[in-house]
């Protein structure tokens, strides 16, 4: 029997952080710090309205990474998960002060005059807690770790807030055997991302004191599956001269879809079970720059409002797609400076300034399949021949965004240029 494949995402995102200079930290004793505002117990705050709170600027940042990733590799597959960047860097300004953190906070395109920073890192621990809800269909877990060098003495105040805030936890490594230690953290992944992301980690600098990671898996069912009997072999075509074969997926089938006349393109969702849908996005030939222009929160909601139901014959192509980022080139082109140099602030992580973030990486992963046999061959839908819905076929570049509907969160975003690309 055909094991079933899964659609499923993936991603990691680590920051490396080491002394600024090779100098020994001298260990400030702990200072015990004013209780912070969010400590006070929330008078029963309804969780979604906290997290509501910062997923519009989420949704912000998600599109200002995209763009910056988008203009560095034009021609290129783009994958990554913009909630998980988002939580990594908010961990961070945890520990960040001074304008370390705010130059992280307006990165992540938080304006600080309309939102305090309790109100951002309460948004956060609630967003997290929504997005893992328990009883979902969808696989979903995603969390903060941080590898420390042994030497350092975290604050109790700084571990306490990244567990319940981000339910981070700090795990304590010997950094001086960077071997052992890289060994470490790539086998921590892999298990965290049930053996899909094995090496994360190619090297690791010896002056390495910290090392923060964030993982997202995500793994779903399509409510209704392809089936795999009309699975073939078909053409996508990456530019005007080169095209490649690929395995294209069909279904005839009720898909909620829209046509964005001004935009020249066709907006397609393709729901998940449970509450998250897959938005695919297919531009007319030679409509791929304005439309990555024109990617804004207000163009999403457009659309999501927009939705009709309509029969149409689907192909998509089967892929297997993955990327990997360096965040502090994309980070320091959207203003976030100080964390990577000598002028990084982070004294909230031990009660001392000296160390910055000497390496940010990122790393997704995705695949989309039919779903497996067993699953698809009893629910497909197989029309009448002599009805014939309009076809809708994405065999040229398009769009892909992942959404949680409940939070509305854009848990993964990416373009598909060449679903050959390995």
């Amino acid at each position: 029997m055909m094991k079933a494949m899964l659609p499923l995402c993936l991603l990691v995102a680590v920051l490396h952080l080491s002394a600024h200079s090779l100098t020994e930290t001298d260990h400030h004793p702990e200072q015990h710090e004013p209780t912070d505002p969010q400590e006070q117990p929330s008078h029963g705050e309804d969780p979604l309205k906290s997290c509501q709170r910062i997923v519009p600027s989420n949704t912000d940042f998600a599109f200002q990474f995209y763009r910056q990733a988008a203009t560095q590799e034009p021609a290129k597959n783009i994958f990554f998960s913009p909630v998980s960047i988002s939580a990594a860097l908010a961990l961070l300004s945890l520990g960040s002060r001074g304008s370390s953190q705010t130059q992280v906070l307006e990165g992540l395109a938080f304006n600080l005059t309309n939102i305090q920073k309790e109100e951002i890192h309460r948004g956060f621990g609630q967003l997290l807690l929504l997005l893992s809800r328990p009883g979902s269909q969808v696989q979903l877990s995603m969390g903060s770790t941080l590898f420390m060098d042994k030497h350092l003495k975290p604050m109790k105040s700084f571990l306490k807030d990244i567990k319940r805030l981000y339910g981070g936890k700090a795990v304590s490594s010997s950094f001086q055997n960077s071997t052992e230690a890289k060994n470490e953290i790539n086998d921590y992944i892999k298990n965290k991302t049930c053996g899909n992301i094995n090496q994360i980690l190619e090297d690791l600098d010896p002056n390495t004191l910290m090392v923060i990671v964030n993982y997202i898996y995500f793994k779903a069912y399509w409510e209704n599956p392809f089936n795999i009997e009309r699975t073939h072999k078909d053409y996508f075509h990456v530019n005007a001269k080169t095209s490649v074969e690929v395995e294209m997926m069909v279904r005839d089938g009720f898909y909620k879809a829209y046509s964005d006349r001004k935009l020249s393109c066709k907006v397609v969702q393709i729901p998940y079970k449970g509450d998250v849908a897959a938005f695919f996005i297919l531009p007319n030939k030679g409509k791929m720059k304005q439309l990555e222009h024109a990617l804004t929160k207000r163009t999403v909601s457009k659309w999501e409002r927009s939705l009709q139901r309509w029969r149409m014959e689907l192909h998509i192509p089967k892929l297997s797609i993955s990327g990997t980022y360096d965040l502090k080139r994309i980070l320091m082109n959207m203003g976030v400076t100080d964390v990577f140099s000598d002028r990084a602030d982070l004294s909230g992580i031990t009660g001392n300034p000296d160390m910055k973030v000497s390496k940010a990486t990122h790393k997704a992963l995705l695949k989309i399949h039919e779903n497996g046999t067993e699953a698809a061959a009893v629910s497909s839908i197989d029309f009448l021949p002599h009805s014939v819905p309009p076809t809708v076929k994405f065999d040229h570049p398009f769009l892909l965004l992942i959404v949680d509907q409940y939070t509305q969160s854009i848990l993964f975003m990416g373009k598909i240029v060449d679903p050959s690309q390995k």
